[in-house]
């Protein structure tokens, strides 16, 4: 499967789109109010990053318990409950005079439920996809999560400006219910790919498994933590210009958006192996700029550029299911979802510390650094 009208012909794949895309809107409108909100009322880069990006550190606990339900329960049903819950968890956050801890409280709770999500969502599409169509089906759910980050960011300093951050989130939770729709109605009713109960003790049996391969572990270490390192500098992105942070995040999607299509739908098979180690550096590399303190032009020229990088995660993941067994993919696609949103988290609450000991630039360029180190230490085990 080598074109778009090939993969658009697929059974189910356009509501399944569809209702991905209505959530990553909804997420992305909804991180930017939470951030503004979060920063308005506590004046903390660490707190502000933590409010965008801290829910997934509770994706660990997910994956430590959650995750053997990603194949075991029916994917249509698991997908409109998880939808709801975002809904109903967003409205929530939006109620007047809710305190700091509380809105930590819910979002932590809506990172543990999308541990789940995950592991459902890109199993399905393993399963509706053929092998050979998975990259090119991914690198189009990836574009859309490019294209609606650069709107949704967009629009959400809008909405923000226009409704305040707490109608902004009110906006995220309606498009959260319309994922549910679209998913209960446009979906159809799959039965569960393994049978039997999920349960803490299986979820770790199949970590263990998927762990004990060497190669699959050097491919989950790329995808989770030189991504999730570059994450914590863009979490540091309203603290290092509030009334442009929109701007950032959205040539931020926009570079991604470049490397998807680019590997997507263009870079012939037999290159896709020597591009995954430059496309990591390049994630990096230009974050280091901000120990210099550049403007706004050289710091937006920076991001977008840095973003395209992305793309690499693309390319391991092709490599992680060339790895791993068929009634295992939504274990281990839910793994790598998980084990990259935590690191996410991670990043997050790293960068905001060593934004308050030092400055927001000095954190931004101190995570690229290490990022760079960690996809040097790796390149040996992904060689092989």
């Amino acid at each position: 499967m080598r074109t778009y009208g090939q993969l658009l012909r697929t059974p189910e794949f356009t509501p399944l789109f569809a209702a991905s895309s209505a959530h990553v809107a909804a997420s992305t409108v909804s991180g930017l109010a939470l951030g503004v909100l979060v920063y308005g009322a506590t004046r903390s880069p660490l707190l502000a990053a933590l409010s965008m990006f801290g829910p997934s550190l509770a994706q660990v606990i997910g994956a430590t318990a959650l995750l053997s339900a990603a194949d075991r329960l029916p994917p249509r049903a698991a997908l409109t409950g998880i939808a709801v819950v975002f809904g109903l968890g967003t409205a929530v956050l939006a109620a007047p005079g809710l305190p700091v801890w509380g809105v930590f409280a819910v979002v932590l709770g809506l990172g543990l439920v999308s541990s789940l999500g995950g592991g459902v969502r890109w199993g399905l599409l393993n399963e509706l996809l053929p092998r050979s169509g998975y990259l090119l089906g991914r690198s189009v759910m990836n574009m859309s999560v490019g294209i609606l980050q650069i709107c949704g960011f967009a629009a959400g300093g809008v909405l923000v400006a226009a409704l305040s951050a707490r109608g902004a989130l009110l906006v995220s939770a309606a498009l959260y219910l319309t994922e549910a729709a679209v998913t209960r109605y446009g979906l159809g009713d799959r039965p569960a790919r393994v049978t039997g109960r999920p349960s803490v003790a299986e979820t770790w049996r199949t970590n263990a498994r998927l762990w004990s391969s060497i190669p699959r572990r050097y491919v989950y270490l790329a995808l989770w933590v030189p991504n999730g390192l570059i994450v914590g500098s863009e979490s540091l992105f309203v603290s290092y210009a509030p009334e442009r942070a929109g701007l950032l995040f959205a040539v931020a999607a926009a570079g991604m958006l470049a490397g998807d299509v680019l590997v997507g739908r263009f870079v012939p098979a037999g290159w896709r192996g020597r591009l995954g180690a430059p496309l990591r550096l390049l994630l990096a590399v230009p974050y280091l700029v901000f120990a210099l303190k550049p403007g706004m032009p050289v710091a937006a020229a920076a991001v977008a550029l840095a973003s395209v990088g992305y793309a690499a995660s693309l390319l391991l993941q092709e490599r992680l299911m060339a790895l791993t067994p068929e009634e295992m993919s939504g274990h281990a696609l839910g793994l790598h979802s998980s084990g990259m949103l935590t690191m996410q988290g991670v990043g997050a609450a790293l960068a905001g510390v060593v934004a308050q000991v030092t400055s927001v630039t000095t954190a931004m360029a101190m995570m690229a650094a290490l990022s760079v180190a960690v996809t040097l230490a790796l390149a040996g085990g992904l060689r092989s």
